[in-house]
């Protein structure tokens, strides 16, 4: 019987060295954010520190000197980044109706832009707007040369519980051993070619590009991020987002879009109809 093949992510890291790959940023950026309560405002585009949120997250990209280019894969008919230009990055209304279409968009665009199979693409959520350009650069630094890629991530520190809901409300099942548990983080890396094969087959019921590339039967690579590189999800993250940036003072996405620097920190920036404990106006 002839051998098995080699899974697609071994064959591409297996051809010639003299075909370098090179490194490109998908960022999707289609979403509605209706959890942040931002109203018709997508939270990507609510005021954190004074800047829109996602210029925060493309300038922790736009500093990475390894990158090619970063698309920001938006809606059909969204206008946001022609008031906001920049040189680090570029702009496809490809956003889909799921992140994995948007995704999906995005990888064809960029193939359409001159990236090849073999071209790691790291995936990174507009509203992670608290990675840094060192985070970014670990990522790479450490996946470069694996077969599969991986993706940043945080080693799980409180206890976990199964719940049960019921007549007398929701209830401890069990608690769950988290020695081995991860809150899977962005940017996610892997190379173009497996990427887009493992969304097309499993995009519609992976929760992000790695369990896409683990149904494929892949195991990709845990690289330790940080708390605080968590996503806008709710209300209460603006004025946490908030907090953070005001004590970086933010420099980086000041030096690239401009702005005053604060001495002090602002008062915390909410979306449009909440207030600044978080709960609605």
């Amino acid at each position: 019987m002839p051998p098995e093949p080699l899974p697609l992510a071994a064959q591409l890291q297996g051809r010639a060295a003299a075909d370098p790959a090179h490194f490109w940023a998908l960022v999707p950026c289609a979403g509605s954010g209706t959890r942040a309560g931002a109203g018709t405002t997508p939270k990507q585009y609510c005021p954190v520190a004074g800047l829109p949120l996602v210029l925060h997250t493309l300038a922790a990209f736009a500093g990475v000197e390894r990158l090619r280019s970063t698309l920001v894969a938006v809606a059909p008919g969204d206008m946001f980044f022609e008031a906001h230009g920049g040189g680090s990055y570029f702009t496809a209304a490809c956003g889909g109706a799921t992140r994995a279409d948007t995704v999906l968009g995005g990888l064809r665009e960029l193939r359409a832009r001159g990236a090849g199979e073999r071209d790691w693409v790291l995936v990174h959520d507009a509203a992670r707007c608290l990675v840094t350009t060192a985070q970014i650069n670990a990522l790479i630094d450490s996946c470069a040369g694996d077969q599969v890629g991986g993706l940043l991530a945080h080693k799980l520190a409180d206890t976990l519980k199964t719940a049960s809901s019921g007549p007398g409300g929701i209830r401890v099942v069990s608690t769950v051993d988290r020695g081995d548990k991860w809150l899977a983080q962005t940017p996610q890396m892997f190379r173009l070619g497996p990427l887009t094969t493992a969304l097309e087959k499993f995009g519609a019921v992976a929760t992000d590009e790695a369990s896409a590339m683990e149904a494929m039967g892949e195991h990709p690579r845990l690289v330790a991020g940080s708390a605080l590189n968590f996503k806008v999800t709710y209300p209460e993250d603006f004025a946490l987002a908030e907090a953070v940036l005001a004590q970086r003072m933010h420099a980086a996405t000041l030096d690239r879009f401009g702005g005053a620097h604060r001495a002090a920190p602002p008062s915390p920036a909410a979306p449009p109809g909440v207030g600044a404990t978080g709960s609605a106006a």
